[in-house]
């Protein structure tokens, strides 16, 4: 083999080696990459859930209590007609 060829295989190696380990530790930050995204959606999906319970307690609890001042309203309407009839 001529000095040339020898030179260079011996560059080609050098490249080589250093994309080997640049691809090693690429490899290694994506893996811990992906078990922070694993962490944030659990994270996420765990708020989720609390939110929805909560949101679905609050509609258990407004829904009668819209019922009940709907009716008041109308009670009360209902009281001020028969006020005004009455004085005049």
């Amino acid at each position: 083999m001529s000095s040339a060829a020898e030179i260079l295989v011996i560059i080609l190696s050098i490249f080589l080696a250093i994309f080997l380990i640049l691809g090693i530790i690429l490899t290694i930050y994506l893996i811990q990459l992906t078990q922070q995204i694993r962490k944030i959606t659990e994270s996420a999906e765990r708020t989720v859930e609390n939110v929805e319970s909560v949101v679905s307690g609050i509609a258990k609890f407004t829904s009668p209590m819209f019922v009940v001042n709907i009716i008041n309203q109308f009670i009360s309407s209902l009281r001020k007609n028969n006020k005004r009839k009455g004085d005049k």
